[in-house]
């Protein structure tokens, strides 16, 4: 061997002793690399990760626009959290704005009645004969359609008036047969006559409930006939319920057809009338043909789709001097 090969192996040899040395040096720890990294976190947190299931996507929140308004592409969806109401107890000089309009005159899909002023009481007799006010017509079947063979058997006319002590209701009525045998708070399952009245209308003219200020008063023209004893029941408001004996009623009937006048006094309706003044307002009448049985079989009215419980299905009635 000459003397450059051996220098080239004593350096090879050296390098391998050295790194073998190296490994083996106090204070380095030999582990072998983790494939992950382990977590930095409490349990409590750990179990707070939220993973969501294969095949699951995250739900579009869906923004929904108001009638007459724009929802922008780049609007952020809502949320449902509700923000907290803030009560101020500073006081302003600004007066308070609400956005509850005062109505001056209601709107009634089901019509308008005017009830013309009377300076002279009508007769109370049956028959309208004297009455120059408006006839309306009362036959829209609202109740028992299929028992109405016809015209004949139940189809009604009204007129309505006024003066300061009364509101007059008159009404013409064809019904083949007149069956009244029922009284009190079973008035109505007998031949009757119906007024709806809802005397605050201003006050609540978009209420679909029944409240203090609506009245339904159901008038019998006579039990067992028209030469029977008459009587008005009042309905609603059901606190004062119970029968109304101010109320004047007149009946005759022949040929088919009932005649009545009725009289109901204003303080039974707790109103002081004034012309220009408007009510809610529904006559209808009620029909039973069973002699033996006190039921109300059908009911016609002036008012097509009639709901005694949402007063805003009633028509207007305009008191007119």
């Amino acid at each position: 061997m000459n003397r450059k090969a051996a220098v080239r192996l004593l350096t090879v040899s050296f390098v391998l002793i050295f790194s073998v040395l190296a490994c083996n040096l106090p204070g380095r720890d030999v582990q072998p690399t983790p494939s992950e990294p382990t977590p930095n976190m409490t349990m409590t947190a750990l179990f707070s990760i939220v993973t969501k299931a294969p095949g699951i996507s995250t739900p579009v929140v869906q923004v929904t626009a108001t009638p007459g308004t724009e929802v922008s592409a780049t609007q952020p969806p809502p949320t449902n959290t509700v923000p907290p109401i803030v009560i101020s107890t500073a006081t302003s000089s600004l007066p308070l704005v609400t956005n509850t309009p005062k109505a001056t005159e209601a709107v009634r899909s089901a019509g308008k009645a005017v009830a013309g002023y009377m300076s002279t009481a009508p007769k109370l007799d049956g028959p309208w004969d004297e009455w120059t006010t408006t006839a309306y017509p009362a036959r829209f079947a609202v109740y028992g359609k299929s028992e109405i063979s016809g015209k004949e058997d139940l189809e009604g006319s009204y007129r309505v008036g006024w003066d300061d002590s009364n509101l007059y209701l008159a009404v013409k009525v064809y019904d083949e047969k007149y069956v009244q045998n029922a009284t009190g708070i079973e008035l109505f399952k007998g031949d009757s006559i119906e007024l709806l009245f809802d005397v605050d209308l201003m006050g609540d003219v978009s209420s679909t409930q029944l409240n203090s200020d609506d009245y339904q008063l159901v008038f019998s023209p006579g039990k067992g006939g028209v030469i029977g004893e008459k009587e008005t029941y009042l309905f609603y408001p059901t606190n004062v319920a119970g029968p109304r004996t101010q109320v004047r009623i007149a009946a005759v009937y022949g040929s088919g057809v009932l005649r009545a006048e009725i009289a109901i006094p204003w303080s039974v309706l707790g109103v002081t009338p004034t012309s220009g003044k408007q009510f809610g307002f529904a006559v209808s009448i009620g029909d039973n043909d069973n002699e033996s049985q006190n039921i109300q079989q059908s009911m016609v009215s002036n008012v097509q789709y009639r709901s005694l419980s949402d007063p805003t299905t009633w028509a207007l009635l305009e008191l007119k001097k």
